[in-house]
């Protein structure tokens, strides 16, 4: 299994912190953020990790390089302006494979163990869907979250008639089926929500809720609290 890293944000509500240094680069808890990523999934097992960039992406690689002190093989994909999400998944295909892929934003932090992403890409595969995507429960910053959770594991843009479904926030992490993205140009701009909510319709995305950990690294406030968040976990342990 292949996984990709988001990586190709400006971080403009972070400035000045990434005028000279992507986001993915900033240091929390004494190594880069994009980093926290990496040695995750090595310990999964995925060690083919492709990384879009745009940004001062040229730091990036010079930082991660080929990803071999991670145990890892990390393939770049570069963008000359940033393609948004949808656009910059469609871009990096190539790189993908045929199989199902893990995509990880790269300014989120979270305890969910990538080792369940084969299995559960095995599970998109059985039910037919195009995507799975991790949700959270709704952040003080995001209250109308994004998308509703049936008690069957399905997701729904709109309102369903199971009374049971309760609106969440995508955390920023995914598998996908290639397909998804099959009729995205790549190297122009496309956002993910339109091609998630029209495979929703036809009930082809599933997901489940996490309870533990996430932060969605927006803010320098958030990157503060992500150090006082790690730093903590250490100390309990």
């Amino acid at each position: 299994m292949r996984a990709m890293i988001l990586a190709a944000g400006r971080g403009e509500r972070m400035r000045p912190l990434t005028d000279h240094t992507p986001k993915p680069l900033l240091p929390v808890a004494g190594k880069p953020l994009i980093q926290w990523h990496l040695e995750k999934l090595a310990r999964a097992g995925i060690s083919e990790v492709v990384i879009n960039h745009a940004w001062l992406g040229e730091m990036i690689e010079h930082a991660l390089g080929s990803g071999h002190q991670f145990g890892l093989n990390i393939h770049y994909s570069a963008e000359p302006q940033a393609l948004e999400t949808a656009g910059g998944i469609a871009t990096a295909l190539p790189l993908l494979g045929e199989q199902p892929f893990l995509v990880l934003n790269g300014d989120v932090w979270c305890d969910w163990d990538p080792v369940q992403a084969k299995r559960l890409a095995s599970e998109l595969v059985s039910r037919h869907c195009l995507a799975w995507l991790l949700m959270v429960p709704n952040p003080v910053q995001h209250p109308a979250g994004d998308f509703l959770l049936d008690r069957d594991g399905f997701l729904h843009d709109e309102t369903t008639q199971d009374l049971s479904a309760t609106r969440y926030t995508f955390a920023g992490i995914g598998i996908y089926q290639p397909q998804l993205f099959e009729q995205t140009p790549a190297h122009r701009p496309a956002k993910l929500a339109p091609l998630l909510r029209q495979a929703m319709k036809d009930k082809r995305v599933c997901g489940a809720l996490h309870q533990s950990e996430w932060i969605d690294v927006g803010t320098t406030e958030r990157l503060a609290a992500l150090e006082g968040k790690i730093a903590s976990i250490h100390y309990k342990k």
